[in-house]
């Protein structure tokens, strides 16, 4: 049975940081805890987000590492008791956010953070009683800011999802504003993660036509944009546009995602220094791919849907498309430049078997074929 449920109140435009006090009253925060990260905080966009709280007192959890641990997690909660707040400003990229979650799971109950974790069976230990967030994105990626799930490494090194409509944030501001200037190499990433979510979302079998609109909406306005977000961080349209997508790829996969999120928890739980953008970008043209063959995707037309909403002529050009425009963009070309090595793969295939998107692929995968798609991915 289909199941289809859209619950989140979105403010976006260029400026619309100024309506964060507003927000936090309609939410009922009254004294909230800013969670982001010394870059974000060095960039001054915590200055803005303090700016326009105008008198209304913040406390700042600004430890959150690159990918968010249970360590980051613990430590947020200890600022959170301590500064006696009652709700949750993430402001950054989809670490911050992430973390804010984990946080916000931990409010009502504390514990070891895997008793929460899907695979784990702990989505339904998640109750209202967690703390409520305001996503503030500074970056057009992982969509974190309209999304049920949270992605953090637990204590035993486990990249592990963290899902219930309960951690969807009570308000998402969205202003394309905050990510003039981002560094090209960052806009590519995450831009390329936006991407990676609107393509997954609509390869995923399940029904869920809305779904399927506003991934492809989001491919379209992210596969024109990227390059020129990623050339000119000053291109207001452009990253308008982006973050778009990758609100859209969020709200999309709901669906579900695939392989190429298997893979990329699974080697960033492996390896935590790398970039989960970059790595989704590694994976797509080999699981798109694979993907071809599938059933659900050769019945439904679905690449040459993609196709279309890419501007290329046919679904077979969507794979080559999206390795093209990894060396566009200047990213790695394949996982050998990032220093993975074939002697990870097991360990990799280890992780990408028990990860909560691996069932939810429109072909399942074996270990032969994860490894098949590891190969692949080693060089563009």
């Amino acid at each position: 049975m289909a199941f289809i449920y859209y619950l989140t109140h979105i403010q976006f435009d260029h400026g619309a940081i100024k309506l964060l006090k507003s927000e936090c009253e309609r939410v009922g925060i009254t004294r909230p805890m800013i969670v982001t990260d010394k870059g974000v905080r060095a960039a001054g966009i915590v200055d803005t987000a303090i700016a326009a709280l105008g008198t209304q007192p913040a406390a700042i959890f600004d430890d959150v590492p690159s990918n968010p641990t249970e360590a980051s997690v613990q430590a947020g909660l200890l600022a959170y008791r301590a500064g006696k707040c009652d709700g949750i400003i993430a402001v950054g990229g989809g670490s911050a956010i992430d973390c804010a979650k984990g946080i916000s799971i931990l409010v009502p109950q504390g514990g070891a953070l895997k008793t929460y974790a899907t695979i784990e069976g702990g989505s339904p230990l998640i109750s209202d009683k967690i703390a409520p967030i305001i996503a503030v994105p500074t970056t057009s990626g992982t969509g974190s800011e309209v999304a049920r799930g949270a992605i953090i490494i637990v204590e035993d090194g486990r990249k592990l999802g963290f899902h219930s409509w309960h951690l969807v944030p009570k308000a998402a501001i969205c202003d394309p504003q905050l990510t003039l200037g981002l560094p090209a190499g960052l806009t590519a990433a995450t831009g390329m993660d936006a991407i990676a979510h609107c393509i997954e979302a609509f390869l995923a079998p399940l029904f869920n036509p809305p779904a399927d609109g506003i991934a492809l909406d989001g491919l379209r306005r992210g596969w024109a944009h990227i390059e020129r977000a990623t050339k000119n961080g000053a291109d207001a349209e452009a990253r308008f546009q982006l973050m778009s997508a990758s609100m859209q790829g969020a709200m999309a996969f709901q669906k579900g995602l695939g392989c190429v999120h298997s893979l990329s928890h699974s080697l960033g739980g492996v390896n935590p220094r790398l970039h989960h953008g970059t790595l989704n970008a590694m994976f797509l043209p080999a699981v798109v791919r694979y993907n071809s063959a599938a059933e659900s995707v050769r019945k439904e037309d679905r690449l040459n849907r993609m196709a279309q909403a890419m501007n290329l002529s046919s679904g077979s050009d969507v794979a080559p498309a999206l390795q093209d425009m990894v060396h566009r963009l200047g990213l790695p070309k394949g996982l050998s430049e990032m220093s993975v090595t074939t002697d990870l793969y097991e360990k990799i295939i280890d992780g990408a078997m028990v990860d909560h998107c691996h069932k939810l692929n429109p072909r399942i995968a074996t270990r032969e074929e994860y490894a098949d798609m590891l190969s692949e991915s080693m060089k563009l």
